[in-house]
């Protein structure tokens, strides 16, 4: 009982001093101006890195299972910081389609809080926390079929313990 409440006091306190080192970090970064160089430094080495052909990069900063938000920092093709965007919208929610790929939804979401199998259905389930008000931990879910294709992406709840 003890471990418990001492996981859920954990849990609580990093839900709320994450975002205010992101807003730290982010304040310290300009876009236009800032380098790669100075994005590493600020954030840290991000958990995923995507390179286009163009030059331009994505890095990828979760902040899953227990934060509501995941970034993505854009770096131009000239090495300096491009944007950074918050990435678990209801605008990227709605741009899942059947048919994308496990890639394509990563590089579009970010790190999923948690992923599940379903073996009656062959499929694996990934989630994403997202805002709630209601008493409730609310998720965004994307359902995969064994070929890693998008099958739907549905809502859920789950009570709080």
């Amino acid at each position: 009982m003890k471990m418990r409440i001492a996981a859920s006091l954990l849990s609580g306190l990093t839900a709320l001093i994450l975002p205010a080192c992101d807003e730290y970090n982010f304040s310290r970064l300009k876009p236009g101006e800032s380098s790669m160089e100075t994005v590493r430094q600020v954030m840290g080495a991000p958990a995923r890195e995507w390179r286009d052909a163009d030059g331009s990069q994505t890095w990828e900063y979760p902040r899953t299972p227990e934060g509501v938000v995941n970034y993505m920092l854009d770096i131009a093709p000239d090495g300096k910081l491009k944007a950074i965007r918050q990435v678990l919208t209801e605008e990227n929610f709605a741009r899942v389609q059947p048919g994308m790929t496990r890639e394509q939804i990563r590089r579009l979401l970010g790190q999923p809080a948690r992923e599940q199998y379903f073996p009656l259905k062959n499929e694996y389930v990934w989630y994403w926390r997202t805002p709630s008000n209601s008493g409730f931990d609310a998720y965004f879910n994307v359902s995969f079929d064994e070929s890693g294709k998008v099958v739907r992406a549905f809502g859920s709840t789950e009570g709080r313990h």
